[in-house]
């Protein structure tokens, strides 16, 4: 029985690709390149500043001017954080019948706390979540469970009483190596040619309300 609902945040809970897309679309502005469409950054939305610089600059972290990019798209993100992202939709209604079921939720993302809390706070959910674990609250972020036992301490619940939804492998292999149950968000942001069935989780759903039908499973 699901005592707990975790959720990912960016590509689960929240729709922030398009912010997150602004500021990718920013910095290359600032080097002189076109913007880069929604839908070519939306299945990187997931993966941080890492991917999307990656994607926008086909650069990796070890290169000279990796630092400098990435500054100046975290200190964009910083002020834009929350100007056009929203629930996903569905989401609103999840946490309403979650909280009438009794049932506490929280986040679980390896977005940084810098972002995670006031991004939140925007979103007018951060009071409501019985925990907010970001990338950097424990020393090992996902893919590794530790976040995810955090999180189970700090609801006083046992991990396999805990449902974790997220749009990411890594997602599903911490949930699964914390001895979760996990879902796939396939609304979320998963490539095309993603096999999902290599994932292991334990479901997909198409819709956040879905997710309700695998709480007493």
């Amino acid at each position: 029985m699901i005592e707990a609902v975790l959720f990912d945040l960016d590509g689960t809970f929240a729709d922030t690709a398009p912010d997150l897309a602004a500021a990718l679309n920013h910095v290359r502005t600032l080097h002189n390149l076109p913007p880069l469409p929604i839908e070519a950054i939306r299945p990187q939305a997931s993966h941080g500043s890492i991917g999307l610089l990656k994607l926008g600059f086909n650069i990796e972290p070890d290169a000279p001017n990796f630092a400098s990019l990435r500054e100046d798209f975290l200190n964009y993100y910083d002020t834009h954080i929350c100007v056009h992202t929203t629930l996903f939709n569905g989401m609103a209604q999840l946490i309403e019948a979650l909280e009438h079921r009794r049932l506490p939720w929280g986040i679980v993302t390896n977005k940084p706390h810098r972002f995670t809390l006031p991004l939140m706070q925007a979103l007018g959910y951060a009071d409501r979540a019985a925990c907010l674990i970001s990338g950097d609250t424990c020393a090992r972020a996902k893919p590794h469970p530790d976040p995810l036992l955090k999180a189970s301490e700090l609801m006083h619940i046992a991990p396999q009483h805990c449902l974790y939804l997220g749009d990411d492998k890594r997602d599903v292999e911490a949930g699964r190596a914390a001895g979760m149950k996990t879902l796939i968000a396939r609304y979320g942001y998963i490539a095309t040619q993603e096999d999902l069935t290599t994932w292991q989780a334990h479901g997909t759903i198409s819709s956040p309300m879905e997710l309700i039908a695998h709480l007493a499973l």
